[in-house]
């Protein structure tokens, strides 16, 4: 195996280790304050280690040309890196169990609404983000239009009602700091949370793909006929 098709085989072990560990960091009602904080910490070290797997994406922010799609990817991941950082930091100013040496880095009023919000922000732009790569994950695959047509069918069932959790779950108040805490049902099964978390991602997807596919088809109208082919 190739030293690039090694690095992106990790790059994608480390993405889903990623979303995994998001769904159980969303998931604080079934974890508890200790686990939900080590798992905090895990998921800090793989943001790191994400971003020295993508250092030649920094190494080339300067250079090209922006199309529409690709200035919107590149919004995406600076605001996903940023609702990350913001969460880690918060987090860790309120720790009690993982680094409860860096507790009161930031007064705790400001880190328990800060960290609220940002970390539902974070749980929808890597919805996005993971969406917006659908396209690309899916281009080499050879699927015929019956096959096409019934997968679609199945990712807009479940973005329909990932947008029904998303709402009953009360998930915009916690975004935009209508609330000062988050209303957690902990009499709710463990699995049903999970489940709930995955179709309200997979909604957050199913509009990424979405953006993917619109701004990727402009520029590809927009790009001279010999850049189009790669």
């Amino acid at each position: 195996m190739s030293k690039a098709k090694t690095n992106n085989s990790i790059k994608r072990v480390v993405d889903i280790a990623m979303t995994v560990l998001l769904l159980f960091l969303m998931a604080y009602q079934v974890t508890g304050d200790k686990i939900h904080e080590w798992i905090g910490v895990g998921m800090t070290v793989l943001t790191v280690i994400h971003q020295i797997l993508n250092r030649k994406w920094y190494g080339a922010f300067t250079k090209g040309k922006y199309n529409p799609y690709r200035s919107v990817v590149t919004v995406m991941n600076i605001l996903l890196l940023l609702s990350f950082a913001l969460t880690a930091f918060s987090g860790m100013s309120m720790s009690g169990y993982a680094v409860p040496f860096l507790y009161g880095m930031a007064p705790v009023s400001f880190s328990r609404r800060t960290h609220l919000s940002m970390s539902y922000w974070s749980f929808v732009l890597l919805g996005l983000h993971l969406g917006m790569h659908i396209p690309v994950m899916t281009a080499g695959l050879k699927l015929k239009n019956r096959m096409k047509n019934i997968l679609t069918g199945i990712f807009t069932l479940f973005g329909g009602i990932g947008m029904g959790f998303f709402l009953r779950n009360r998930l915009p108040d916690y975004l935009f700091l209508r609330v000062p805490f988050a209303l957690l049902d902990y009499e709710k099964a463990g699995w049903l949370v999970f489940l709930e978390n995955l179709l309200i991602l997979s909604f957050w997807a199913f509009i990424g793909n979405g953006i993917a596919v619109i701004f990727r088809n402009s520029a590809l109208k927009t790009e001279p006929k010999e850049d189009q082919i790669r």
